[in-house]
């Protein structure tokens, strides 16, 4: 990733998708808080994010638990919160499969089955079969089934 920053930093033009692929980058190889500093600095610049930035931003949330080998804590959850609401009321992008299953994969590690299975059942789209696994992985995480 120290390669990739360095190119990015020297390009001319930093556009939409340079950012996304940085962004992305540092989340895939567990980068987190570059991550989140990159984000800033993104829109600090005027950059508009899309739908793919807030599905890398809301996976860095739920990867935190993975990486770091502990519980979400609540500040995840207020964070992956932050950057979802963000996206529909500041950016106006509508909630796609991959931002909600993100989501329910947060809540889940957090241990808020109940509000990850609302959020189901709420969604704008019809809910797949990652989104389900998600849920249901959370449930065997926390060996909680009937609380649903």
């Amino acid at each position: 990733m120290k390669s990739a920053h360095k190119v990015f930093w020297k390009l001319p033009f930093r556009d939409l998708i340079s950012w996304n692929a940085l962004i992305s980058g540092h989340s895939q190889t567990e980068c987190l808080d570059e991550a989140f500093k990159t984000f800033r600095v993104m829109q600090s610049e005027q950059i508009r994010p899309i739908a793919v930035t807030a599905a890398s931003l809301l996976s860095v949330c739920a990867l935190c638990s993975v990486v770091c080998h502990e519980p979400v804590h609540a500040g995840r959850v207020q964070m992956g919160w932050k950057y979802f609401k963000s996206m529909v009321e500041d950016y106006k992008l509508e909630p796609q499969v991959e931002h909600y299953t993100c989501m329910v994969d947060l809540l889940g590690r957090a241990g808020h089955l109940n509000k990850a299975y609302d959020l189901i059942m709420a969604m704008s789209c019809v809910p797949d079969d990652r989104i389900w696994g998600s849920l249901l992985g959370s449930c065997r995480a926390m060996k909680s089934w009937q609380n649903l």
